[in-house]
């Protein structure tokens, strides 16, 4: 049986709950890790514990539906486990699938940190398709309550974060951001003019960065912006809030947040294979996702010192994937 009192004391050093509450959590991502599946019948049949995996599979579920989760509590523990400080580079990103026709959409805002995005505070968007300039709002919203927005080095976000009242939002609550714009948004050139963003970007070099001198009018406001000319004709271009050699290599940051998908779905816990649906409670399992994960890295960064991974001919890490596991609840 996987010893948990290491777990157990890092999350009672920075939650509020009561032992038993701690001991079940405790369990919870250690069944997690161990299975690598939000499946709750696999997560049950290795809960440690003298109890059936029937009673471990109800126990799971009356978590899911009536315990009121403390989400700030589960984002200063994502912080605390890191033990990144501020200020932090931000990615919001957005992540959907279905089950059967209904449509599972997940907001979240995460902290960039040494190659994959770590979650902090997320929202389930009950409808396909986009977010809301109200969601997005309300998400930083929650994070400048908690942490404050001068802990924000920058805010990355792809095209789909974009309009005029989410820019002046940003702007006027002082957040920085690295934001990529659609090539046929209408922005400023030097004449005043506007014309068409990729225009700006036309006859510079193929993957060469370019700064364009000065803010540019876009939608209202100046923003300073860079961009580059992409080989398949598409062009990258980044808004920001001052004049930044760095912003499209900041912008790649956003990336990070991919990673994350990625470890949290297929390559990893598995999690569009949930059959939860009540937003409330896939929010809870997002935060037991959370935390998993974040215990998981931690572990594995002291896996790695401890025991350096071998490099391969290929020049790539070895994957000891199993020894992880097992180890990462000790």
């Amino acid at each position: 049986m996987a010893d948990i009192r290491l777990l157990e004391r890092t999350l009672a050093s920075t939650v509020a709950w009561n032992k038993a509450r701690i001991n079940f959590v405790a369990k919870f991502l250690v069944a997690l890790i161990q299975v690598k599946s939000v499946n709750l019948v696999e997560v049950a049949s290795v809960f440690a514990g003298s109890a059936q995996p029937a009673s471990h599979y109800k126990r799971a579920q009356r978590f899911l539906r009536f315990f009121e989760l403390p989400y700030a509590g589960v984002a200063a523990f994502v912080i605390k486990l890191l033990g990144v400080p501020a200020p932090w580079v931000l990615t919001m990103d957005r992540t959907d699938w279905y089950l059967g026709q209904t449509p599972l959409n997940i907001l979240l805002l995460g902290v960039a940190y040494k190659g994959t995005a770590f979650p902090l505070l997320w929202m389930i968007i009950e409808k396909k398709g986009c977010s809301s300039t109200a969601e997005r709002c309300a998400l930083l919203d929650e994070f400048g309550r908690l942490f404050g927005f001068s802990s924000i080095a920058y805010l990355c976000a792809d095209r789909e974060f974009i309009g005029k009242v989410w820019f002046s939002y940003l702007r006027r609550k002082g957040v920085p951001c690295r934001i990529r714009v659609r090539s046929n948004t209408l922005i400023a050139n030097a004449r005043g003019r506007a014309v068409q963003a990729r225009r700006l970007f036309r006859h510079g070099r193929l993957n060469q960065s370019l700064v364009l001198v000065g803010a540019r009018l876009l939608w209202g406001e100046r923003w300073h912006v860079s961009g580059m000319r992409l080989p398949r004709g598409e062009y990258l271009i980044i808004i920001s809030e001052r004049e930044a050699e760095s912003a499209i290599a900041d912008y790649a940051r956003r990336w990070e947040v991919e990673t994350l998908f990625g470890c949290l779905k297929t390559r990893g816990f598995c999690l569009e294979q949930t059959h939860v649906t009540d937003s409330e409670r896939l929010k809870k399992l997002l935060a037991l996702l959370a935390l998993a994960f974040c215990w998981a890295h931690v572990v594995g960064e002291w896996l790695s010192a401890q025991q350096p991974l071998k490099i391969k001919k290929h020049g790539r890490k070895a994957v000891i994937m199993q020894r992880c596991m097992r180890s990462g609840t000790s």
